[in-house]
């Protein structure tokens, strides 16, 4: 009797590599799909980590007010330096007002940030709840 060797089947499919570690940009492709990737020079990007690093002596928390004026600005049309100009004319005191409405533009309404909104309560309904 001869030794049969089971030959194996032809494919064209390649068999799925369960141990890469390259992350896999579907998720990053369906999330990011109606968004414009924000881009600006590495200088614009310093000028503006620099001011707010200077304010708050803190480089991850300038780094991430950088990132939110900067992709604010673009997606308003606005340049990132006419912007910090403006952020540079605010008082001292107004500067947390000033950005929380400046990231308010890219908003939905639901989800401002920094403003209190104070529903109207029945008086009805007001009596019935507890405190």
């Amino acid at each position: 009797m001869a030794n049969l060797v089971r030959a194996k089947n032809p494919t064209n499919i390649d068999a799925v590599n369960l141990n890469t570690l390259e992350p896999r940009d579907t998720v990053k492709y369906f999330n990011n799909y109606f968004d414009v990737p924000v881009e600006v020079s590495s200088n614009i990007d310093s000028v503006i980590v620099a001011y707010f690093e200077n304010l708050t002596n803190d480089t991850e928390s300038a780094r991430q007010l950088a990132s939110a004026v900067i992709y604010t600005s673009v997606k308003q049309g606005i340049s990132p330096l006419e912007t910090l100009d403006q952020f540079r004319k605010v008082p001292l005191g107004d500067l947390d007002t000033y950005t929380a409405m400046f990231l308010n533009f890219d908003r939905v309404g639901t989800s401002y940030l920094g403003l209190t909104n104070t529903p109207l309560i029945n008086k009805y309904v007001e009596r019935s709840i507890l405190p």
